[in-house]
């Protein structure tokens, strides 16, 4: 059983889609979904500065536009019906909602676009933002957390828990922190999956209502509570309310295990998923799909070769 998984924010790097547009059908698609967003996204995936593709509006659609340029090829010539399932982390559940069938691709860049610009000015009202907290005690963190008025924003699995809120209170957490941690600054724009996301969750939820959404052809887990949805419209909600509520990645992995996952691709721009995967689902066989290069080794684990 082999399921996608689509990457969140932060993923990008600067020039990660170049050798995607070396191939015409990738550049045609990617002209294509830069024309629906307004934004030159051939350009962001090419030449443009990693603090220009660190903003949200930027990013979320230049990440989303990778997975989708990925899932064109894994998932042509009759693979789509090998897939055992498909999940995203962050934004990248837009683009498991366009693989699962939920979202039409022009659906799902729309979204997107949306879902960006309203964190982005949720963001622009205070000065937040977001570090990733390794090892020690979850429940010491948690407690700490507290005290700072912090809040969990991803819980990823493996020993790592991103934590965000206003930037003072990141930095005493970073000067003094829990015993057995250690705290990475995130370059984030924005204490996302936290209450300072609330404002843009009314107008994203007044977007989503003019979309029609699918129910699902690929099974899909929500980054809710790791669950797998079987509506397409409780889905695209699960979408507009997880912009203010924590990520579960880590009960996302509990259900790969219990569905008996026997692979993980990672969608592009890859890379950090699969690396949780190997932490939390020792064994299970993973492929980052960074570059077309990358695509060959991923179609060989679909098709059990």
């Amino acid at each position: 059983m082999i399921v996608l998984v689509a990457p969140g924010q932060g993923s990008q790097t600067p020039g990660f889609l170049e050798p995607w547009l070396t191939e015409t059908r990738f550049a045609e698609q990617l002209s294509a979904i830069s024309d629906a967003v307004d934004i030159d996204l051939v350009a962001h995936g090419t030449v443009s500065d990693a603090d220009t593709i660190r903003d949200t509006r930027v990013a979320q659609p230049l990440i989303v536009a990778a997975g989708l340029l990925t899932l064109s090829a894994l998932l042509a010539d009759g693979r789509r019906e090998r897939i055992g399932g498909i999940a995203g982390h962050s934004v990248g559940e837009v683009t498991a909602a366009a693989g699962a069938g939920i979202l039409s691709e022009t659906d799902a860049v729309a979204f997107v676009r949306e879902r960006a610009n309203r964190m982005a000015d949720a963001a622009a009202l205070e000065q937040t933002g977001m570090s990733a907290v390794l090892g020690g005690d979850e429940a010491a963190l948690l407690e700490r957390l507290e005290e700072l008025d912090l809040s969990p924003a991803n819980y990823n699995g493996g020993g790592q828990v991103v934590v965000a809120g206003a930037l003072p209170a990141l930095a005493a957490l970073a000067e003094n922190p829990v015993a057995g941690t250690r705290v990475i600054p995130l370059q984030v724009a924005g204490a996302f999956h936290t209450r300072y996301m609330q404002p843009a969750v009314e107008p994203l939820a007044e977007f989503a209502a003019s979309i029609v959404p699918l129910d699902p052809t690929v099974p899909i887990w929500t980054n809710k509570d790791g669950s797998r949805v079987s509506s397409g419209q409780e889905y695209l909600d699960l979408l507009v309310g997880q912009v203010s509520s924590p990520v579960r990645w880590d009960k996302t992995m509990e259900s790969f295990a219990d569905a008996g996952v026997t692979g993980v691709i990672e969608l592009a721009p890859a890379g950090a998923l699969v690396g949780l995967v190997k932490r939390g689902l020792k064994g299970v066989p993973t492929v980052a799909v960074k570059t077309p290069d990358d695509l060959a080794a991923a179609i060989d684990l679909i098709e059990g070769n």
